[in-house]
This record gives structure tokens, C-alpha cells and sequence, in this order.
């Protein structure tokens, strides 16, 4: 982590912090109905206010169209982090003017305030340096634990880091341990297994990841394409067939790079797309005109197992099937529980990263097993892909 500024070296006593953090919760009338994101900042907040630091929080919420929404209030989410927190938290009916002063010059040290939405304001997605200044004036010191926004270059992710002296939150920290221990100094050999639907989406991650991984598992109903690619008919299997030529480049720059590919050599094929439909296991030299790739076949499980067992480190983004579905379900949980299995025994260190990687995880009852799950859908995927974060590197040491 040195690296990066840390909670470590900060003084906060006395000083009012600006906490970027995570609060785009799930809401059901008008309550959060999950409160992962929140608890996931609970140290941060706790060791600015035990520290004797004004715990200023900004944080977005949904995607009001810069204006005041009432919808769109982070009112009831403060009340949220409150019974978390186990304090009071109070509240600020703006992010900046004379509410904002007014509520911050109220505190006293070890208080915790949430200023409102700061997506209300069309300043805050354009960076407006105007609007950055109106923000770095109600605080001493900013702190972004929020990774999960890092990847845009806002006002309140990364404008205000260059106002104020800037630090990782804890969240953050860990974060950026895990990514750092996954692909920036990684023990060899790594593995990383990318699923999912869509090669389209996933290009820019593919061509970084043979140039960085050791063995790379295709899954999902991207591996159709490449099955495509290779010749092999994929009856009405999810495929972009006009991405041929790129999935075959994409296998020649992993030849070049000596990154080992693994593709399905079995699958799981039904003739229509439903819980429980009639389904059969099929080589992928023999999928039928009328059926569809739904999941990888039990010789493709073992192929990956053997793989993980070779491995050190596994980097996790995308299911191998149709995984809400069941039975196609069966191989992502499987290895889920093998990846865990070798994670708790110390001879593999996984990460993952995701919403449909999480959800799956979640769902095999493993995520507490892996080293690191990051639910930062966005920031993950453009970190795996290479790409700088302007929150990320905005706090560079």
C-alpha cells in the first residue's frame, strides 16, 4: 500500500474530513433493503470519529438529472448508516452553500453528518472546478472510500483530491491490497476466468488479460464465440458471430504472450431456455442445429479445477452458465466451491469482482471464503482492463 496515502499518516484530529463514500444502496419503500455498501465504510467512519476528526460524508445516489429529486434524497439512507453505526448521523439538505456550513459548523469532533446528493448538482459529473472549490471549502482533509465511483474523474471522487491533502479510506485500502496482490505483483501462476455473456463487452479486459495472466478460462456465453471462431457449430447458442476475427486474434496474442487458454470441450445443451428445461451433456464438436451452449459439461468443470489446482492467485469476473437458471447453474457453483475449497486450505488467493461474479458467489455460499469479492461493478472491470482510475490515482503517494 505504500503506494498510496493511508488513514496511517493522516491527522484528523480536530479537522473536518470529507468522506467520499459508497451509499447507492437498493431502497424498498423508501428503506435500504441491503446494507453491503454501507457496512463496508462503517471502520473507515468509526476511526475518523474516534480519532476525534468531523465526519463529513458526501456520497451520490441513483441518477437524478443534477437537480433536486426528492426520489433521489440520501435523507432516508443517513438514518440507514445511523442504526449501522450504532451513532447519530446528521444531515445537510445540500452538498455545499449555507445548509452545508451550517450543518458542518454545528459539529463537534467525533460527529458524523451526511451532506446531500451530490448528484443534485449537474457540477458534480462535469468536475467543474468552480463546484470542486465550493466542496474542498467545507473540508481540512478528504478521504475517498468510495472505489466503487473511483473510476470517474467527478468533483467529489477526484477534484477534490487535489484540493485538500488526500487519503485511501480503509475500504479503499483494501480494495486496492486486493488488486494489487491480483494482478499488480501476483504469486505465479495466475489464473483468471472471465464469463459472462458478451464478448463485445469484454474485449479490452481479454487482450489485457493475456498479456497478465498465466492461464485465462473462457466462460459463459462469450466462450460460444470462440468456439465459433474455432469452426465448431454452436447450433442457437448465444454467439457474435461478426466477432470471429477478433476472438481469434485475441487466441494468437495469447500464443504470443504464452498465456494458456482454456475453452469449454463439453457443455450442457438444451433445445429452449428455462428453469429445469430437458437438457444434455454434449461434446462441442456435437451441439445439435437446435439446441444452445446453456453451461459447460462435467469434463470442462474438471479441466478448470485442474487449472485452479496448478495456480497461486485467481482473478474472478463472470459466471461459466446461465447461473439463475438452474441446472445450468451446476459448473459455476462447483468451481465456486473448489476456488473457495483451495482459498480456506492456503493454496490459492482469490479475487472477484462483479455484480453477476458476487451474485453467484453468494449464491454457491463461498463470498466469505474468498481472499477478496469486490462489489464495484464499474472500477473493477476498468482496473482489470488497465485502465488508470482518476479516484485511484488521485491518491498516489
Amino acid at each position: 500500500m505504500s503506494a498510496f496515502r493511508t488513514l496511517d499518516s493522516a491527522n484528523l484530529k480536530g479537522k473536518r474530513v470529507l468522506l467520499r463514500v459508497d451509499l447507492n444502496v437498493p431502497m424498498e419503500n423508501g428503506k435500504v433493503s441491503d446494507t453491503t455498501r454501507i457496512d463496508r465504510v462503517l471502520p473507515t467512519i468509526r476511526e475518523i470519529a474516534d480519532k476525534g476528526g468531523k465526519v463529513i460524508m458526501m456520497a451520490h445516489f441513483g441518477r437524478p438529472k443534477g437537480a433536486p429529486d426528492e426520489a433521489f434524497s440520501l435523507r432516508p439512507v443517513a438514518a440507514a448508516v445511523a442504526e449501522r453505526l450504532g451513532r447519530p448521523v446528521a444531515f445537510a439538505t445540500d452538498c455545499i452553500g449555507e445548509p452545508a456550513a451550517k450543518a458542518i459548523a454545528a459539529m463537534k469532533d467525533g460527529d458524523v453528518l451526511l451532506l446531500e446528493n451530490t448528484r443534485f448538482r449537474k457540477a458534480e459529473e462535469k468536475n467543474d472546478p468552480a463546484f470542486v472549490e465550493e466542496l474542498a471549502k467545507l473540508g481540512d482533509v478528504y478521504v475517498n472510500d468510495a472505489f466503487s465511483a473511483a473510476h470517474r474523474a467527478h468533483a467529489s471522487t477526484e477534484g477534490v483530491a487535489h484540493k485538500l491533502p488526500a487519503y485511501a479510506g480503509r475500504a479503499m485500502q483494501a480494495e486496492l491490497d486486493a488488486l494489487t496482490l491480483a494482478l499488480g505483483s501476483p504469486a505465479r501462476p495466475v489464473a483468471a476466468i472471465v464469463g459472462g455473456a458478451k464478448v463485445s463487452g469484454k474485449l479490452e479486459l481479454l487482450a489485457n488479460l493475456v498479456k497478465k495472466v498465466d492461464i485465462l478460462i473462457i466462460g459463459g456465453g462469450m466462450a460460444n464465440t470462440f468456439l465459433f471462431a474455432q469452426g465448431k457449430a454452436v447450433g442457437k447458442s448465444l454467439c457474435e458471430k461478426d466477432l470471429a476475427d477478433t476472438a481469434r486474434s485475441i487466441l494468437e496474442a495469447a500464443r504470443g504472450a504464452n498465456c494458456e487458454i482454456l475453452l469449454p470441450v463439453d457443455a450442457n445443451a438444451a433445445k429452449e431456455f428455462k428453469a429445469h428445461a430437458p437438457a444434455r451433456f454434449v461434446d462441442v464438436d456435437h451441439v445439435a442445429d437446435d439446441e444452445m451452449i446453456l453451461d459447460i459439461g462435467p469434463k470442462s468443470i474438471i479441466a478448470v479445477e485442474q487449472a485452479l489446482a496448478r495456480a497461486k492467485t485467481l482473478v474472478w469476473n463472470g459466471p461459466f452458465g446461465a447461473f439463475e437458471t438452474p441446472p445450468f447453474d451446476a459448473a459455476t457453483m462447483q468451481i465456486a466451491k473448489t476456488a473457495a475449497f483451495l482459498t480456506v486450505d492456503a493454496k490459492l488467493k482469490t479475487i472477484a469482482g462483479g455484480g453477476d461474479t458476487v451474485s453467484a458467489l453468494n449464491a454457491a455460499g463461498v463470498a466469505e471464503e474468498f481472499t477478496y469479492v469486490s462489489t464495484a461493478g464499474g472500477a473493477f472491470l476498468e482496473w482489470m482492463e488497465g485502465k488508470a482510475l482518476p479516484g485511484v490515482e488521485a491518491l498516489r503517494a
